[in-house]
């Protein structure tokens, strides 16, 4: 059957001015349909957490929207009056297709809402785009919310072959696809490393390893430390980039560096790292190190794409999925010694070019364009009747 071409998406959830990789996501996704000739915006938040349930200083960015995307203020997600009227806009607008990221069971509420009315108009088809279905952080209600967002829903795709396997405990019979998450593409050029580091003001002649993005205890930061602290001391040359805002105890993880003994071979910014910025922390790095302990699939691997820079990723969730082993870094287990010996293999058997130039060739499966053909293929199977 032909895939039909919509003359109108919606995509739903968080954008400028919010901040983090799903509101960049979401922006580079409607920049592509655009350069599809596709029309397309943005809604997203007034009022996307409240306060009291966000753990960092701030939800916004300063920085610039970085394509001429249609960005419009709409959702309130703590306001049932607010849902009810977005849902009814989006009805009378009538898109062909209405995208709705899902990343938390706390929107589950407002978002399968709005899309129960929306698709009342009998035209609109509404696909849910997941990053994660059952929290890495779990709370009471989770399960109630994802069947009843699961509910509301035509189709799904899923960026990891682990939430694809979560969402058939509430969904086996509409279309689901799997499609990796596409390079984010949209932090600038490749540096090299003595101007990063120069940038940086730090030895462009030590090796880093870089870790970056939240600090969530789920995220392995102290697994990483562990593993260091077994490696620096026959390794003097050795250093760590621990780059992001603390959402856990941060006491936690600085006490932790000062028991190790490697407090001072560490260099730490524990803030949000503005996009103009990430660029000089990649660059610098040898080696970027995602260590979790759970995960579905993660923004700073397709960072690390951009940049050509070999990764080390626990084997959790879809991590393995996005990095093949021995080819572009190392899927390890997550735990300490692990982590250490594939740090060790890459340094002292020099496999910096051999993935450098793996990561050149890999990149080109992650693209946007391929994320807005899976889209529109879960949107003609839409089209036809679900099997009983």
């Amino acid at each position: 059957m032909k895939q039909p071409t919509p003359h109108k998406v919606i995509i739903l959830g968080p954008a400028h001015p919010y901040r983090g990789g799903i509101a960049k996501g979401n922006e580079l996704l409607a920049h592509e349909f655009g350069k599809q000739g596709i029309d397309c915006k943005v809604y997203t938040f007034t009022l996307q957490y409240p306060k009291v349930l966000f753990p960092g200083k701030t939800q916004y960015t300063d920085d610039p929207l970085a394509y001429p995307v249609q960005i419009e203020r709409k959702i309130n997600s703590v306001n049932p009056f607010n849902w009810l009227s977005v849902g009814w806009q989006i009805r009378k607008e009538a898109p062909t297709l209405l995208i709705i990221r899902h990343w938390l069971p706390f929107m589950a509420p407002s978002m399968g809402t709005i899309a129960r009315i929306a698709k009342g108009n009998k035209v609109t088809k509404v696909i849910a785009l997941i990053d994660n279905l059952i929290p890495h952080e779990k709370r009471i209600g989770d399960t109630i919310f994802n069947k009843y967002f699961v509910g509301s829903m035509d189709g799904f795709l899923t960026m990891s072959h682990s939430v694809l396997d979560d969402l058939k405990q509430f969904d086996t019979k509409k279309p689901k696809v799997f499609s990796p998450h596409p390079v984010f593409d949209n932090y600038g050029e490749k540096l090299t490393k003595e101007v990063a580091c120069e940038w940086l003001k730090i030895d462009d002649q030590l090796e880093y390893i870089l870790f970056f993005g939240f600090v969530r205890e789920y995220k392995g930061l102290d697994l990483l430390l562990e593993a260091f602290a077994l490696l620096h001391e026959s390794n003097p040359n050795l250093r760590l980039m621990v780059v992001g805002e603390y959402y856990s105890e941060e006491e936690k993880y600085q006490n932790m560096m000062r028991d190790l003994g490697i407090f001072d071979k560490i260099i730490q910014r524990k803030e949000f790292v503005p996009d103009t910025e990430i660029k000089y922390y990649f660059g610098a790095a040898d080696l970027v190190a995602q260590p979790y302990k759970t995960a579905t699939q993660s923004g700073v691997t397709q960072i690390g794409y951009h940049f050509e820079k070999p990764m080390l990723v626990t084997n959790v969730g879809g991590l393995a999925e996005i990095i093949p082993d021995q080819k572009v870094g190392y899927v390890v287990e997550p735990n300490p010694e692990a982590i250490r010996a594939g740090i060790l293999d890459f340094f002292d058997n020099n496999r910096a070019a051999l993935f450098v130039e793996n990561l050149k060739q890999e990149k080109v499966r992650f693209s946007w364009l391929r994320m807005t053909e899976n889209l529109l293929k879960v949107q003609a199977e839409t089209l036809l009747p679900i099997a009983k």
